[in-house]
């Protein structure tokens, strides 16, 4: 047993050698894959390092906007360092990158190595009028012109279907190199202009019935009944003049108008009310005044393509529209007020849009503008009666505000109170004859809703004190009372002529007028 027992021990011995000898391989060569991963993780560190090092020890880059390919097709015009260059492009560049206005980067040869986009930023200019296809007339912040070419974003083509810049638009130019690369979405028509329906409803003016029903048969019937108009073969105003004294409801009036067309025709995005800020038309620079009006109904005419009702709405129009030969220091209206006739008579041709101008100075406004055909409807908006006072005060004075008695009794005394013999200003005629103004004949729907803000004034002041009984008529009266020796002061008594206007009576001149004021004695509750 002892002599086969060592037999087979002899056996295994030479296998148990060859086991660990294949183990100790496979230990060997796992560490050895180990160390070839090692190192080449540390040659590709040396690698970035010393491409690092190449980087930084390189000279800068400089760049260029790409302007057109070179007659030879490996080089390019570049516009860098303030000068036109002729450079090499590198093979490695692809030239379907290299597109007008790109901005290129430089090696240290000057050669085009790399397309890096276009320019973000920069100086803005507004676009005056396209020049054929690839350039555009433009107007620096001076006012200065220049002719420069589209970059590859504004140029339109089958693949991009981008629009391409009108006139008015503000771009983003680079003015040495003569490139514009993108419409800024901020045109100058929309800091001139408000193109967005009001929130104001017919429900919201009061005493103004008569001139609301005027203005809707000049400005609605046309849109809402389209057909009828054809069929009479009658064609709609173009223009409607609100006129009267200031606070009466005209504007109030023009932004009922767009809200009522809006609502009529379905959502309330369907009509465009164009406010148009008049003081910021003006300009010292000869012709922009004519190119903003201008731009305002060709925007005007570009949102009536699609059949939507568009109300341009001019606000104290005799500020701009002036009689011609009628200026102090300059005779801007000469030109000013003939654009504004010939953009009036250009409008002939499209139904859904229409002019509607306010204004308190009737008689400075020129005549042309307001002859038929132009401005063809003009509705004057008179001081509120005692029945319009009433309407008024209701729309403001509402049930829901905390008042003491009847909202109705209330109104009542406050009209009274505000139309009662109050003498104002007293007028000497040319004649002889003299005429007294009451207070009353200064009425206006401004007027009477400051007295209502006034008396929820006093009655907050009064709910703070300790007594919460809400409005009363003493508030109104106070209020009413305040309003009259804040408006003693205001009137212009140097200048009689003007009174001849106010009351309303063509021809008779006013040789002296003095304020009365009986307001001041009666003190106030």
């Amino acid at each position: 047993m002892d002599s086969q027992g060592a037999s087979i021990s002899a056996q295994d011995s030479p296998r148990a050698s060859a086991y660990q000898l294949h183990k100790t391989n496979q230990e060997l060569a796992a560490r050895n894959e180990k160390l070839a991963e090692m190192l080449k993780a540390s040659r590709d560190k040396l690698n970035v390092l010393h491409q690092q090092l190449e980087e930084i020890a390189a000279p800068p880059s400089t760049y260029g906007t790409f302007l057109e390919f070179s007659p030879r097709g490996h080089t390019a015009e570049v516009f860098t360092a303030n000068r036109k260059m002729r450079l090499v492009i590198s093979p490695l560049v692809d030239p379907t990158a290299l597109v007008p206005g790109v901005q290129v980067r430089l090696g240290e040869g000057n050669q085009v190595v790399e397309a890096c986009g276009f320019n973000e930023t920069g100086e803005l200019a507004i676009l005056i009028e396209m020049i054929g296809t690839s350039r555009a007339l433009v107007a620096d912040h001076n006012g200065e012109e220049r002719l420069v070419k589209l970059a590859a974003p504004l140029c339109p083509n089958e693949h991009t279907h981008v629009r391409s810049p009108r006139a008015g638009d503000t771009v983003l130019m680079d003015s040495k190199a003569g490139y514009i690369f993108e419409v800024i979405p901020k045109t100058e028509v929309s800091r001139l202009a408000l193109e967005e329906v009001p929130d104001v409803t017919y429900a919201d003016i009061g005493g103004l019935d008569s001139q609301i029903e005027q203005i809707q048969d000049a400005v609605e019937l046309p849109f809402a009944h389209p057909a009828l108009y054809r069929d009479y073969d009658l064609r709609p105003p173009k223009g409607v003049l609100l006129y009267g004294p200031p606070g009466c409801g005209k504007t109030l009036i023009a932004k009922a108008v767009a809200n009522s067309l809006a609502s009529r025709i379905g959502d309330g995005s369907s009509s465009y009310f164009i406010n148009v800020k008049g003081p910021e038309l003006l300009n010292k620079f000869v012709g922009e005044t004519e190119r903003r009006i201008r731009l305002i109904f060709e925007r005007a005419r570009e949102l009536a393509e699609d059949g939507r009702p568009v109300i341009v709405f001019f606000d104290e129009m005799e500020s701009i529209f002036r009689t011609r030969g009628s200026g102090v220091s300059s005779d801007m209206e000469t030109t000013v007020v003939p654009q504004l006739l010939t953009e009036l008579d250009g409008v002939e041709g499209l139904t859904n849009v229409i002019v509607i101008g306010a204004t308190n100075r009737e008689e400075l406004i020129d005549p042309a503008i307001l002859r038929p055909g132009r401005l063809d409807v003009k509705i004057r908006i008179e001081r509120p009666t005692k029945d319009n006072a009433r309407e008024i005060f209701a729309r403001h004075l509402r049930s829901t505000v905390p008042v003491h008695g009847h909202v109705p009794d209330l109104i009542e005394t406050a009209v009274d109170y505000m139309y009662r013999d109050n003498p104002y200003v007293e007028l000497v005629l040319v004649t002889g004859c003299a005429e007294v103004l009451h207070y009353r004949d200064f009425v206006s729907g401004a007027m009477i809703a400051n007295v209502v803000d006034r008396a929820k004034k006093y009655a907050i002041k009064a709910h703070l004190s300790g007594d919460t009984t809400g409005i009363t008529a003493e508030h109104l009266c106070a209020a009413i009372d305040a309003e009259n020796r804040e408006s003693e002061d205001m009137p212009n008594t140097a200048n009689p002529d003007e009174w001849s206007r106010i009351l309303g009576r063509q021809g008779v001149r006013v040789m002296h007028a003095r304020v009365v004021g009986l307001s001041r004695e009666e003190g106030h509750r």
